[in-house]
């Protein structure tokens, strides 16, 4: 047994900590986005971030354990997320129920993501009037959000783009992020 597991066991109980950790991971499978101590805390009825924490790091060694092709990180702001692991994406991905976004809106998004902040006319001009749609759609989605500045829109994503695709929220980590992403998907599959 796991010594973090073991100090648990013995602080709540084993059947207990058993619980807690199920419901802890049956949260972060339903949600399919990051959560935050608060609101994992609230499954399973907790206000202590260190228990929470504690719970939540004992069920990411599990994980990590289990060599599965499912994964639970912890992001920045103590946000953990259940996610596929990167390196079986790219053979799965085709099986997705439904994707969120169609290529044309996503690749709208890819840009003013890399871009952000940008404005509404530089969209225009790099994706073509079709991207009219493309940002109301977005919009509508809460993952960007469009202010308007003088006789301009500036866009961004929204902190539910970040939680959706398990980005940073703070904009230079998420650059990076994205610039890595990027990358691999230029990769040729083996």
């Amino acid at each position: 047994m796991e010594v973090r597991e073991q100090e648990l066991s013995e602080r709540f109980g084993l059947e207990k900590v058993r619980r807690k950790l199920a419901l802890i991971e049956a949260a972060l499978y339903v949600a399919g986005r990051p959560l935050d101590l608060k609101t994992l805390g609230s499954v399973i009825n907790s206000r202590s971030k260190r228990k929470i924490k504690m719970l939540t790091g004992a069920l990411m060694k599990e994980f990590e354990n289990r060599n599965t092709a499912l994964e639970i990180i912890e992001l920045e702001d103590e946000r953990f997320v259940m996610q596929l692991k990167a390196e079986y994406t790219p053979r799965v991905r085709r099986l997705a129920i439904r994707p969120l976004l169609t290529v044309g809106p996503l690749k709208t998004l890819s840009y003013i993501a890399y871009r952000q902040p940008v404005s509404q006319t530089r969209v225009i001009d790099v994706r073509g009037h079709h991207a009219y749609n493309h940002l109301k759609q977005l919009e509508e989605l809460g993952l960007i959000h469009r202010e308007r500045i003088g006789r301009t829109k500036v866009i961004e994503t929204t902190e539910f783009f970040a939680d959706y695709f398990s980005l940073s929220h703070d904009m230079r980590t998420m650059k990076k992020q994205l610039k890595s992403i990027f990358g691999e998907f230029a990769k040729p599959e083996s």
